[in-house]
């Protein structure tokens, strides 16, 4: 039999729109699931109206949601909501990232989705989470960052915060998500049944601390980790460093010490009192930071600078902006940047996929649907309606399409 890859097989029934939750099913499609996307009409997932738009195309949709089927519902009808119930039985999984509230009154709450399907997973992906004080409030990636105590670490030490033009907790979620799908499948194998999953964008923001929490509890408040601009508070040397035509990142933990202070022809630096142990780098980080600006700004171009940090095996890296990411030899041969082609749209370049497998070394050729595209295909191949039945629930505006967007 032929597996086209790792998740071949398992279906997945998606409400989920916007970034977070197509995250995970989009992840799901690359490795062969098959996505039924059950988009709410008459618009669908909102992004589809969002980003750059071609052909009346978004290449922001695209970019989520390619491989997946699209099933496009008027759910104010009740004929919908039993649809959706009917195709519970036949999936693995049933994802959704609708505010906590949403899905049951769909009539798809876990106890109705679990007596459906003891074998399903399900799993809700919120911005706080289903339980808690802020369980019922609406949000989005920034507005879990700014809770979470992530956004306070971004900016200048006495400036304001900044938010990074990224979705950062987004796709963050989305992989936690699909790390808790995974193994709530393996659970299942292992014949313990189906389950429900809570993921939240919160829960993941938070997760990323990497010394802040520990480091205020541990000091009983006396550290109380604050942004600190180009360079790290608790780590140094760790920033970014001023070159002669651009900014580099230079990180030399405890064993690349010696090596950048080689590096730059002073290996005396490495016994200096002032920076000859973590602790006292840290003080007097501001210091360190002109004299490694002093040898930067003396050599003959960034270029140079970073051939002799690699050379001495110092991490460095050139700030990149993405169009230079984009076009980088090492991210073009790996394909972590992309070129797709849709249907409507075109070619277009989007990030690649970061999950890569031995046994599937080549990517599946994926497109994205257009709206209600698959109505037909689900509810007969996956329900056995008739195409009498399917033309009925069109007539009656249960089942919507648009061609081509």
């Amino acid at each position: 039999m032929t597996v086209k890859h790792v998740l071949d097989g398992i279906k997945v029934l998606d409400f989920t729109q916007y970034l977070a939750g197509p995250t995970t099913t989009r992840l799901m499609a690359e490795m062969g699931a098959e996505i039924i996307k059950v988009e709410w009409g008459p618009h669908g997932d909102p992004v589809r109206g969002v980003g750059y738009i071609k052909n009346k195309r978004s290449a922001y949709y695209i970019q989520q949601n390619r491989g997946k089927q699209s099933v496009c519902l008027d759910f104010s009808k009740d004929e919908a909501k039993d649809i959706i119930k009917e195709i519970v039985p036949h999936v693995d999984i049933v994802m959704e990232n609708f505010s906590p509230g949403v899905i049951a009154r769909l009539g798809l709450d876990w106890d109705t989705v679990h007596a459906l399907n003891p074998e399903v997973i399900m799993c809700s992906l919120s911005a706080f989470g289903q339980t808690g004080p802020l369980a019922k409030l609406p949000g989005f990636d920034y507005i879990a960052q700014a809770y979470s105590g992530v956004t306070s670490m971004i900016g200048e030490k006495d400036g304001p915060a900044y938010l990074p033009m990224l979705g950062l907790g987004d796709v963050n979620t989305g992989v936690h998500a699909l790390s808790a799908i995974n193994a709530a499948l393996f659970h299942r194998e292992r014949g313990y049944g189906g389950q429900y999953l809570d993921i939240s964008l919160l829960d993941s923001y938070f997760h990323c601390h990497e010394v802040n929490v520990q480091m205020y509890s541990a000091s009983d408040g006396h550290i109380e980790p604050t942004r600190s601009g180009q360079h790290h508070f608790a780590v140094s040397p760790l920033g970014l460093f001023k070159g002669k035509t651009t900014q580099i990142v230079i990180i030399a933990m405890i064993t690349q010490w010696p090596n950048l202070c080689a590096a730059m022809g002073q290996p005396e630096l490495a016994e200096d009192e002032r920076f000859k142990d973590l602790r006292e780098r840290v003080k007097n980080r501001f210091e360190l930071v002109e004299i490694i600006e002093a040898w930067l700004a003396s050599m003959p171009s960034d270029e140079e600078s970073i051939r002799v940090l690699e050379k001495h095996r110092v991490p460095v890296a050139p700030m990149l902006t993405v169009a230079e990411a984009m076009n980088h030899p090492h991210l073009k041969e790996r394909k972590t940047v992309r070129t797709v082609s849709d249907r409507s749209f075109g070619e277009v370049e989007i990030p690649g996929v970061p999950l890569r497998f031995s046994q599937f070394p080549e990517l599946l050729d994926l497109e994205a649907p257009f709206l209600g595209e698959h109505n037909a295909h689900v509810l007969s191949e996956l329900l056995g309606y008739s195409s009498e039945n399917i033309a009925e629930l069109e007539e009656q505006g249960v089942l919507l399409s648009r061609d081509k967007s």
